[in-house]
């Protein structure tokens, strides 16, 4: 494949963004003219979101087809906010045009997805980022320094559990139902969690083994027609689970789901995930040689370093404040480190391998409890490929 050059300036960057609809939204963070960084254009099927994203940005270029997008010369790096089912398509063709792209989580929805993006990368020069930005939540970031300080020791163990109460309403009612579109989601919505875990154990997954299944929303029999687009809105008012409304024709992915996952850090990790929760939040508790760690939603965290009973407040306790901005002003960091990236290089938080480790792990997760809870190794990531995104990566 002939390799192309990432067309990036430090004068101006301008940005494309395919899947304008939706996550979409998350280039908006990117559009600082006074910075020199504009969005120039925009494609999606929807005409709708085309309409809205036209409205907001009344001299850019809009296109049905993203290789419409992708054919012009004043674009220099692409968002691609498009459904999973769409990422690898779509980013392996924007790599092949020179742009640089910023492909939203997760990286795909198979493993060869995932490495064929990372050697078409590597093969052009494009830069490819991935958008983990649960690596730029002020409470993980602060778990991670306060580990990688030593005050739990070495880390031997970590668990997370994740309550998701708008699962009905956000993963039930449109494509991410469907094993076709979404593999599972224990990849779509657990990709965060697997790699968070990663990022704070100091490892990636080598062995993995699921247990799981669909055991509420295939109850409910009122669905929405083929042709209908599902409203996945949350609504407050949809409660309990089974008085939910409109779901999508098909469902044959988990709503429940458990991992058991051995790191080649040593470290063994646990992930548990469930659709129906009255409560949402995640949870993450890593254990070590001298204590243990765990955050109470995004606002606090508790360190326990010495032996006790039940002792819910811990030895430790540290605030963190809320961030500005998106997901706990996460989107805008991340959006940050990508222009950042793209116009200046430098070390980066987030890492398409880990993003690919994590696709692996909730892929083969997935397919282990799809056969029997049957156990399965990761396929390592090729040993030049690993060192050419590596250098990158903030250590």
């Amino acid at each position: 494949m002939k390799k192309t050059k990432c067309k990036s300036r430090k004068t101006e960057l301008r940005i494309g963004v395919i899947g304008v609809g939706g996550r979409g939204a998350l280039a908006n963070h990117a559009h600082k003219p006074q910075d020199g960084v504009r969005i120039v254009a925009g494609a999606d099927v929807s005409e709708a979101a085309l309409k809205k994203f036209k409205e907001r940005y009344p001299d850019a270029f809009i296109a049905n087809d993203y290789r419409r997008l992708l054919e012009r010369d004043d674009v220099d790096a692409v968002f691609v906010t498009s459904p999973d089912f769409l990422h690898e398509e779509q980013s392996v063709a924007a790599l092949q045009a020179g742009k640089a792209v910023y492909c939203e989580k997760p990286m795909a929805i198979t493993i060869a997805g995932c490495d064929r993006m990372l050697r078409t990368a590597k093969e052009t020069g494009s830069k490819l980022y991935i958008g983990h930005n649960m690596r730029h939540f002020a409470f993980v970031q602060r778990m991670r320094e306060i580990i990688r300080s030593g005050k739990i020791g070495e880390p031997k163990a970590g668990w997370c559990r994740h309550f998701v109460s708008y699962g009905g309403d956000a993963y039930f009612k449109d494509w991410h139902a469907e094993r076709s579109k979404s593999t599972g989601l224990l990849l779509q919505k657990g990709a965060h969690d697997i790699d968070v875990l990663h990022w704070l154990c100091g490892g990636y997954t080598k062995r993995v083994v699921g247990m799981g299944g669909l055991t509420l929303y295939h109850m409910i029999k009122d669905r929405h027609s083929p042709q209908e687009r599902g409203d996945a809105s949350f609504r407050i008012e949809n409660w309990p689970p089974l008085s939910q409304k409109g779901l999508n024709p098909i469902i044959d992915v988990e709503d429940l789901s458990m991992v058991l996952m051995e790191l080649d850090s040593g470290v063994y990790c646990s992930y548990q995930q469930c659709h129906y929760t009255p409560d949402a939040w995640r949870n993450y508790t890593i254990i070590g040689t001298q204590g243990r760690i765990e955050n109470i939603g995004e606002s606090c965290i508790r360190i326990w370093t010495r032996r006790c009973g039940y002792n819910p407040f811990g030895d430790e306790q540290y605030y963190v404040p809320e961030g500005v901005g998106g997901h706990g002003g996460s989107d805008p960091s991340i959006v940050a480190e990508f222009v950042r990236y793209v116009r200046e290089g430098g070390k980066i938080k987030t890492s398409p391998i880990a993003a690919r480790n994590a696709v692996a792990t909730g892929c083969l997760a997935t397919e282990s409890i799809r056969s029997g809870n049957a156990p399965f190794d990761i396929p390592p990531v090729p040993a030049d490929i690993r060192a050419y995104f590596d250098k990158d990566l903030e250590k």
